[in-house]
């Protein structure tokens, strides 16, 4: 037994090792990063179990409609007088009595309450279903955003060691400018100043990765982030991700499919089906019953006086009862006059809720749309500014490696150029986020 149990725990163990090491060296793809949150968000899972509740009130409204059955019984005892089962007559006597019943009732119409209520519960299921989709497809882009924010930092980080690089090879060459009495040590003092900015941005940059990938371990639920990478897509080629289509049509196509419409849509046809239930309430109300007691009674004395076996008695005392039953509604205090006007009043209000849905969608799309197209344009922007400060900045160094530029001319040049650079990065990464967006409006899945 004690060995089973240490065996177990072993493997167990070894499990855990292959486990963290297969996570520390397998870069996560983005659909890797959504999939594993799909299936271990805490907020996916609460609303599943929302999901469970409704299938548990639609089985229940289902069954609402068969006969019920009932069994019921006792044992008393009674001191003083009783009714004599067999005389039937009021006697002062002692006796301990048992008594069992068994009935069924089923309606026959209740104004189709019953039907009604089943097709709402079934609406509402299908409601609950789409607001899971919600939840996932919101915590899809937030991953998306994330995991974009990481590259984006990463390649910030590459950019400003690439800096701090070229600064290390002008300091060095100053220096030996400078020992040769070339150049004043100003400059050297100059250029040293700005490869230690550089080391501070390089610093900074290693900060904001870090940050970039402990906010993805959260959205992910992910403890740790050591040994935490992603994957780096080749996100080069972004010329030809140019907004297509325009936001009308976008929106057309993303009403049909985006689980906000879908589920605003069921909600309204619950409200539908909240209304003529509430109207129900106003048919008169027709039930067949059937049900079959019987009983014993002793006396507490040791004479029984009865006379009668137990068996004997459940037989003759039994009795049987089927019957019709109809409740015709005329005045109870307006309590159905004003929950259709409730019902009422929540169909409209569902109705301007799917209104809602639709303007709020429609102007995300719109927004989406305008900035996918900002960003591209500020993309193509930046990246002819990039190009032209790139020769700026090589006809400024090639002069300062002469003496012909100074080096406070020099580092303006190179500054100028690391923060083009830095802005292209940024216009490139939002570029591709926003036409992501456009791409799940289109119904397409969240890659890179």
């Amino acid at each position: 037994m004690l060995r089973n149990t240490l065996l177990k725990i072993t493997q167990l163990l070894v499990a855990l090792l292959l486990a963290s090491h297969s996570f520390s060296q397998e870069p996560w793809s983005l659909e890797q990063c959504i999939n594993y949150a799909l299936e271990n968000n805490i907020q996916i899972k609460q609303q599943e179990l929302n999901v469970q509740v409704s299938e548990n009130q639609l089985t229940r409204s289902k069954f609402s409609t068969l006969p019920n059955l009932n069994l019921s019984g006792g044992h008393n005892y009674s001191f003083g007088r009783s009714t004599n089962y067999t005389t039937n007559q009021k006697e002062r006597m002692d006796i301990q009595s048992t008594n069992a019943s068994v009935s069924s009732q089923v309606t026959l119409f209740n104004g189709l309450q019953q039907l009604n209520t089943r097709r709402r519960d079934a609406i509402d299921l299908m409601a609950n279903l789409t607001d899971v989709e919600k939840i996932k497809n919101n915590i899809s882009l937030n991953i998306a955003a994330a995991y974009l924010q990481i590259l984006f930092s990463h390649e910030l980080l590459e950019s400003a060691k690439e800096q701090k690089n070229l600064s290390q090879l002008q300091v060095n060459r100053t220096k030996q400018l400078v020992d040769a009495g070339s150049l004043p040590e100003g400059n050297l003092l100059e250029i040293e100043a700005q490869l230690a900015s550089d080391e501070l941005q390089v610093v900074n940059n290693q900060n904001q990765l870090d940050l970039a990938y402990l906010s993805l371990a959260q959205i992910l639920d992910i403890k740790s982030t050591e040994g935490f990478t992603i994957e780096q897509p080749n996100l080069d080629r972004v010329d030809d991700i140019l907004p297509a289509d325009n936001s009308v049509n976008i929106f057309d196509q993303a009403a049909t499919f985006i689980p906000q419409i879908t589920s605003a849509k069921y909600r309204v046809q619950s409200a539908e089906k909240g209304v003529h239930i509430a109207k129900g309430a106003r048919s008169p109300r027709l039930s067949i019953g059937a049900s079959y007691g019987t009983g014993t009674q002793r006396f507490l004395s040791a004479n029984d006086g009865t006379g009668n076996p137990f068996w004997d008695q459940i037989k003759d005392n039994a009795n049987t009862n089927v019957g019709l039953s109809i409740s015709v509604p005329i005045f109870n205090g307006l309590q159905v006059k004003t929950s259709i006007s409730n019902a009422r009043i929540s169909l409209e209000n569902a109705r301007y809720n799917l209104e809602l849905e639709r303007n709020v969608l429609f102007k995300d799309i719109q927004q989406a749309y305008a900035d996918a197209v900002g960003a591209y344009k500020k993309y193509k922007a930046t990246e002819k500014n990039v190009v032209a400060l790139q020769e700026a900045f090589q006809y400024a160094e090639q002069r300062f490696n002469v003496g012909l530029v100074n080096s406070l001319d020099y580092t303006t040049s190179k500054t100028r150029l690391a923060k083009a650079k830095t802005d292209l990065l940024s216009a490139k990464y939002e570029l591709v986020f926003k036409s992501k967006i456009l791409d799940f409006y289109r119904g397409n899945p969240l890659t890179l």
